[in-house]
């Protein structure tokens, strides 16, 4: 059953609930919008990609739009003039955060970093992720153990060359980005390539990242919430309960061999044992597990989705693919060695590609939804408490009034202005702005970069079953991400 008629079945069982003369009324101060149906609201206007159909919303009813999603209060901001509004001028009103259902799995959106309030524990938990993980002093530290896992990727890709085999290039993407944090963490591997062994961490993240992005009735209606009408909590403790007990076991392990050993890893998870153990009522064992939760479901998905769109858009665009490998070429000294992270601020026009490919294809295209934690005056208009924020960056990403040709891969583009993704240029804001912005994101700079320049340095590509490259199909779906529809499946050619 398609979304439009399962909203309409659904609006005429409520009827019977709400009266229909108050569920439609509009607050006249809100932001322009669509008119709301009873009960249902919006909903109908939406599809499965409502990042498109609330876009073309937008261009009918403004870059602030207000619209009402089931019983919740919706703001859409799709400028960067009302999105620094929004994140800079207003920031603290709007630090808030939009908790879907999902989220409180495991009671995880009391824990975790990504849906706390902006509150002490919060400010701890941001200052140990920096401290921890993503200090410049902590990534410079652990870039040979980022070169390490890339080069077993390279590795990977060359087995699949010398075989003539297909490699599916977002599988490739994910298992190496999982790596690398669960050795930067618990310095062990959490998946393999190509295997039918069992991977029950790479199993339970994926699922959980499917669960997470699919639209939940719950979210729209918090009547339902006791029945869990989708079963997407019940099946989401499931999977959550299995990743965190993997990560209990492994930090029991740990425990067991620091009283019988002297030696320790020297990795994160040795680092937050100690702060655990130094103050349990600042950092406790359950913040720690809930830290590591948060980390990978955020920083695995998002990683491998956005370089699996940016292969498909060099394949798709060879002569970009030719300008970015000769580039990498040119300045490899020895042309046996993998790219390094010192070697990026040297590659201006890769630098150029990994923006123009999140600039088309943002990993979250509603940024992680904000919370209104006040009533707050926004050019005349007022933004309700407890209304949702989302930002449409995929929107802002195409919008001809800020970019020429912006349907079109066009890498050069970046190398004419001075725009960035670190939260100051409104236009331009993958990983958010203010104080919500990712906290991932330098690891997410280099390992884009490296992961992405090693494999164009390395192979020439081209897609399996003999598909040309401008029949590739380029639709995504809509998700916690916004992944592929159809995975890349490619074959590496050794250069």
């Amino acid at each position: 059953m398609d979304y439009p008629t399962f909203f309409l079945l659904l609006s005429f069982l409520f009827t019977f609930i709400y009266a229909f003369t108050t569920s439609g009324r509009r607050n006249s101060r809100l932001p322009p919008g669509p008119y709301p149906f009873p009960i249902i609201g919006n909903l109908l206007k939406l599809s499965d990609k409502p990042h498109r159909s609330i876009a073309t919303l937008s261009k009918r009813y403004g870059p602030l739009m207000s619209l009402k999603l089931g019983s919740r209060t919706t703001i859409v901001v799709s400028s960067p003039d009302f999105a620094k509004e929004f994140f800079h001028t207003h920031d603290i009103s709007f630090s808030s955060r939009t908790i879907p259902y999902t989220a409180r799995i495991m009671d995880h959106d009391k824990y975790s970093i990504a849906w706390l309030p902006t509150g002490d524990q919060w400010r701890r938990l941001r200052r140990i992720t920096r401290e921890f993980f993503f200090s410049v002093q902590c990534l410079d530290a652990t870039q040979l153990l980022r070169g390490e896992k890339v080069q077993e990727l390279v590795d990977h890709v060359h087995e699949c060359c010398r075989n003539e085999k297909t490699v599916n290039i977002g599988a490739a993407f994910f298992t190496t980005t999982l790596n690398i944090l669960s050795n930067l963490i618990f310095s062990v591997d959490f998946a393999e390539y190509d295997t039918e062994s069992s991977q029950e961490f790479k199993e339970a993240v994926m699922a959980l990242l499917n669960f997470g992005g699919r639209p939940n009735l719950a979210d729209f209606f918090p009547i339902l919430k006791p029945f869990d009408p989708q079963g997407l909590v019940s099946q989401g403790n499931v999977y959550g309960k299995k990743l965190l007990t993997i990560i209990d076991r492994i930090v029991d392990q740990r425990l067991q061999s620091r009283v019988s050993s002297l030696s320790t890893n020297n990795d994160v998870l040795d680092s937050l044992l100690n702060l655990v153990h130094e103050d349990e009522s600042v950092f406790s064992r359950e913040d720690m597990r809930h830290l590591f939760f948060a980390l990978f479901i955020a920083g695995t998905d998002t990683t491998s989705s956005t370089l699996e769109w940016g292969m498909a858009e060099l394949i798709r665009n060879p002569e970009k693919m030719e300008m970015a490998r000769s580039e990498i070429v040119k300045i490899m000294q020895n042309k046996r060695r993998n790219i390094q992270e010192k070697d990026i601020s040297q590659l201006p026009y890769l630098q150029a590609v990994i923006k123009e490919t999140l600039r088309l294809h943002p990993p979250a295209p509603f940024l992680v939804p904000h919370q209104a934690i006040d009533n707050v005056e926004v050019q005349g208009y007022i933004v309700p408490k407890n209304a949702q924020i989302l930002c449409n960056v995929w929107a802002m990403g195409r919008d001809p009034n800020i970019w020429s040709e912006p349907e079109m891969f066009i890498p050069e583009r970046f190398l004419e202005v001075k725009v960035d993704y670190k939260g100051q240029d409104y236009e331009f804001i993958p990983f958010g702005s203010g104080r919500r912005i990712c906290p991932g994101l330098n690891i997410a700079h280099r390992m884009l970069h490296i992961m992405l320049g090693s494999l164009i340095h390395k192979f020439d590509w081209k897609l399996d079953g003999n598909i040309r490259a401008q029949d590739m199909d380029m639709e995504e779906k809509f998700g916690l991400t916004l992944p592929r529809k159809v995975p890349l499946m490619a074959i590496p050619i050794k250069l």
